[in-house]
């Protein structure tokens, strides 16, 4: 069924009906995808000793979004991310690039749609101990024959563009790891991929730096504007970074949706408990909980994109209500103390 939120034009990756079995599947697989229950389908392959790692997953990626992809540990988000690259081959579905069915590829075709249309950034760096940091972001070109001055212009721009111009010329010991991801980032947005894939890119990083990648990634994103989808075991990370979120439980999609839906609107107790410990002061805003009318006379303004711990602050200091105001300072709307029940049922000092 199509994901009737994502018009088709605005779909750039489409995934329907994933599946992916380790081991042998049983006999007629695809076929009992197609007529059987998923539970079934689930059951039979591990009555045939296999592991079924992704079980029924549909989701489309919109054109310019960031799609984070979430879950406990063996929840198979870093499988499906490579399910949708086709780095690893599915047991059944379809996964569509711009309209055309990429499993249906033959090997050259693949390596070249990877070549110019993904971009792909895991924990590990990867980075080619012997190359410095400009031949390690040139290298992809260098393996498609591109003369050296075009890939080294090429990857100057792009380590300018991730902030390590002065280190061009330094070795990946030479670099700290931080820098190191740099690198690796440069080197996946070398052929100016339509689609890019990260596998929990920032994870190895200590949390300074990985504050700081983060910062970088959005920097880059708001100057780039790629299609993104990004793993992360991290719902802050997601939540800062993602425009929706999927969760993943025991190979299979339990919801999808805003950090605000997720957290306001848990489609079940797994998810509940999942965002249970997440500071959501921090992550949801003041438009998220605004809400039409004025507030009284002498309360305070606070925008639609404050962080809501903002608000929290003015309430605490002993106001009920707020105006929210826009930036040629118009009343929007208002937000209210009664209104964060929602978020824990407790108010505002849980949070």
């Amino acid at each position: 069924m199509k994901d009737a939120s994502a018009p088709q034009k605005d779909v750039i990756l489409e995934c329907r009906n994933l599946w992916k079995v380790f081991g042998d599947a049983p006999d007629g697989f695809g076929q009992a995808t197609r007529s059987l229950s998923k539970e079934k389908v689930i059951a039979q392959a591990r009555e045939n000793g296999s592991l079924p790692a992704i079980c029924d997953v549909s989701l489309d990626v919109k054109r310019g979004e960031i799609l984070m992809i979430m879950g406990l540990s063996g929840s198979g988000k870093s499988t499906l991310l490579r399910c949708m690259s086709r780095l690893v081959e599915l047991s059944a579905g379809e996964v569509s690039f711009e309209g055309q069915n990429i499993l249906t590829l033959k090997d050259r075709a693949l390596t070249e749609l990877r070549r110019n249309s993904f971009g792909m950034v895991f924990q590990s760096f990867g980075l080619l101990g012997h190359l410095n940091a400009r031949d390690n972001v040139a290298f992809p070109l260098r393996v498609q024959n591109v003369p050296k001055a075009a890939r080294h212009a090429r990857a100057d721009e792009l380590l300018d563009l991730v902030g390590l111009t002065e280190r061009k010329d330094n070795f990946p010991h030479e670099l700290s790891g931080g820098q190191q991801q740099r690198v690796g980032i440069a080197r996946s947005l070398i052929s100016d991929p339509a689609l890019w894939f990260l596998d929990e890119p920032f994870s190895a990083l200590d949390p300074l730096i990985r504050r700081q990648m983060q910062d970088e990634f959005l920097r880059l994103q708001t100057t780039l504007g790629k299609t993104i989808v990004f793993v992360t075991h991290d719902f802050l990370e997601a939540a800062r970074l993602g425009d929706r979120i999927a969760i993943m439980r025991d190979g299979q999609l339990v919801q999808i949706g805003t950090p605000r839906e997720i957290i306001l609107s848990p489609a079940d107790d797994y998810v509940r408990d999942f965002v249970s410990d997440v500071p959501t002061s921090r992550i949801l805003h003041v438009s998220d909980l605004m809400k039409s009318g004025t507030a009284t006379e002498d309360a305070p303004t606070v925008a639609p994109s404050d962080p809501l711990e903002l608000a929290i602050g003015h309430f605490l200091s002993g106001h009920a209500d707020l105006h929210v105001v826009g930036d040629k300072g118009d009343v929007l709307g208002v937000i209210s103390r009664d209104d964060l029940h929602v978020l824990t049922g407790q108010g505002a000092q849980n949070d």
